[in-house]
């Protein structure tokens, strides 16, 4: 399951390829930015669960969390790799478990048409087959970032958000080390709404 996770985030991690031209956004803003897309996916599929706040600690338990991860410059000619002081990435990812076919196959076609309708690109979009996965990966200019993908051997599904990098305000250059994960861990997202029923069984 941690390997899960760690994939998850790290499809939706972006690099400040832009070097550090970055606005100076607080962290609890950008948190209900991706937290919003987040939302508006999960209605779009038509779960009908409500998933608290939280990090289960049992494998393929549903979760709903916040976090952050450190944003790189790739430099003037994009080849090196350092951290951009005083900068992040948030991201929000989630998870509900004892999700059917009848209920992900349709709403992730659903979703499919949907981002890509509203402007989103879609990076891959793979629909499996007999005990093969789905996936959905997206993005839009500016950074952002959505992944999707249902286990169908676990009826287990999982997505995730992830907004542009930014500079913290409350960050002082030469002060301390900067860690985003500590600065997203202050931070606690709202409970996932159902969105309006829809006929088959409640996932």
């Amino acid at each position: 399951m941690l390997l899960v996770v760690v994939a998850l985030i790290g499809m939706l991690m972006w690099n400040a390829s832009d070097g550090t031209d970055l606005p100076r956004v607080a962290p609890e803003d950008m948190a209900d930015r991706a937290f919003r897309h987040s939302q508006e996916a999960y209605d779009v599929l038509g779960f009908t669960r409500t998933v608290p706040a939280g990090q289960e600690s049992a494998d393929d338990a549903p979760y709903n969390t916040l976090g952050a991860q450190y944003c790189y410059d790739g430099g003037a000619l994009g080849l090196e790799d350092r951290t951009v002081d005083g900068a992040y990435g948030m991201y929000h990812h989630w998870a509900l478990d004892h999700v059917p076919a009848s209920r992900a196959v349709p709403g992730l076609r659903r979703l499919h048409r949907r981002l890509r309708d509203d402007g989103w690109e879609v990076s891959s979009y793979t629909e499996g087959g007999k005990g093969k996965d789905w996936t959905l990966y997206v993005r839009r200019d500016g950074g952002e970032r959505m992944s999707f993908t249902w286990f169908t051997d676990r009826r287990y599904f999982m997505g995730g958000a992830a907004v542009p990098c930014a500079y913290d305000p409350g960050w002082t250059e030469g002060g301390e080390p900067y860690h985003p994960d500590s600065e997203a861990g202050s931070l606690t997202p709202p409970a996932l709404l159902p969105s309006t029923p829809r006929s088959g069984p409640a996932a």
